[in-house]
């Protein structure tokens, strides 16, 4: 695989994420990086504040600014982009720049973990609770599928580092559609977790703004429009928690959110990661089915995702899921006005062995000895825990 170099130089308004040391323990990756404001903000809005490593805060977090990105100690940093090859297995070139993919991985990790204290105080609570360790099952992003924003723009990072693009699947009634990635098979450190454990599978979404209004219509490619290449950046942008495009107005999110809560979600968060999803299966203590981890978050005071009940079973009964209400956090929009607006959750799933394989022992059963892929139904309520409805009963 030829390798690509990309030289990013830094400016006033922008700065680089601290690369998490390729630890193969769960704490080190789990660290707290936060946005810093960018030179467009406004001066009433105060940027989100670092955490300490080891210190949970579930107060509310301050401003984010949409164009702000996550503080870095070093000004310079070279990214290397690996480009398509017909010629070579791409397991092997992955592994080639498996370093730098997880890094990568481990700066999106930071970003959702610091703007979402739920996602970090439920990891760690999980972890510590019987020494456990986390492996993730997928990493989901939201995109807009207008002027090249779409599925592709964040599915090609991982495509180039050896990902297999896998099944479509149809949202009609959200007039969404989702395809899912399954990552390269190679050995991983015995002891990695989040991620540097087992490399998640990948689901990516997009909205189909050619269904929508022509007012929506307008409003999406007004500020895509504006992204410049930022689409040619996508994975960049969510590893620094950065929009591409510019920070919306506020009445402009509004009438996004009337039509689609997806829509509006996607115009302040961008390219973030929308959750990541434990791995029940994995877990080595009592929570390692998911009616003992939904019980025991609940007991631990965080609200589960309600919509078509807290578990969400898929018709094979072989894929239970079920996901937190997303955190909120204030956003400073562009006409100066501050609002909180959802961020995003974590997911848990348990994939149950395949009948063809149910006589295995124990020990022997392997990941792909399970149900894989994705279901509709299930998918279509998760999708849910970032809506005015779930927020709205999760504060009540």
């Amino acid at each position: 695989m030829k390798l690509k170099q990309l030289t990013m130089i830094s400016s006033h308004s922008s700065s680089i994420v601290k690369s998490a040391s390729a630890s193969s323990t769960f704490p080190p990756s789990l660290h707290s990086l936060a946005p810093s404001s960018s030179s467009s903000s406004s001066s009433s809005c105060l940027p989100l504040q670092p955490k300490s490593r080891n210190f949970i805060s579930l107060k509310p977090s301050a401003p984010f600014h949409g164009n702000s990105s996550v503080p870095l100690q070093k000004r310079n940093l070279s990214v290397v982009s690996a480009s398509k090859s017909d010629d070579r297995d791409p397991s092997s070139s992955f592994q080639g720049g498996e370093s730098f993919f997880r890094t990568v991985l481990q700066s999106m990790e930071a970003v959702y973990l610091n703007r979402n204290p739920t996602a970090k105080a439920v990891l760690e609570l999980v972890q510590s609770s019987g020494n456990n360790q986390i492996c993730y099952d997928h990493i989901a992003f939201r995109t807009f599928g207008v002027n090249g924003h779409g599925i592709d723009s964040i599915a090609s990072f991982f495509m180039d580092y050896g990902y297999t693009k896998q099944d479509e699947l149809r949202f009609p009634a959200k007039k969404l559609k989702a395809f899912w990635f399954s990552p390269p098979s190679f050995h991983y450190p015995d002891g990695g977790s989040g991620v540097n454990g087992p490399l998640p599978r990948v689901f990516i979404s997009e909205l189909l703004v050619d269904q929508m209004s022509p007012q929506i219509q307008e409003i999406i490619r007004k500020y895509t429009e504006t992204s410049g290449s930022g689409k040619k950046h996508a994975a960049l942008a969510s590893a620094l928690g950065s929009l591409t495009w510019g920070k919306p107005l506020y009445s402009e999110f509004q009438q996004l959110a009337r039509e689609s809560e997806y829509a509006a979600w996607t115009l302040v968060n961008g390219y973030a990661v929308n959750h990541v999803t434990i791995s029940i299966h994995h877990l080595k203590s009592q929570l390692n089915n998911i009616k003992s981890l939904n019980q025991f978050i609940e007991d631990n005071g965080f609200r589960l995702n309600s919509e078509g009940g807290v578990l969400k079973v898929s018709p094979d009964g072989l894929l239970l899921q079920s996901s937190t209400v997303a955190d909120s956090f204030p956003f400073c929009f562009s006409d100066g006005v501050t609002e909180s607006v959802p961020c995003s959750y974590i997911e848990f799933a348990e994939r149950l062995v395949l009948p063809q394989y149910k006589n295995l022992p124990e020990a022997e059963v392997k990941e792909f000895h399970r149900r894989d892929g994705f279901e509709v139904g299930n998918a279509d309520k998760i999708f849910e825990s970032t809506s005015k409805e779930q927020l709205t009963r999760r504060a009540a």
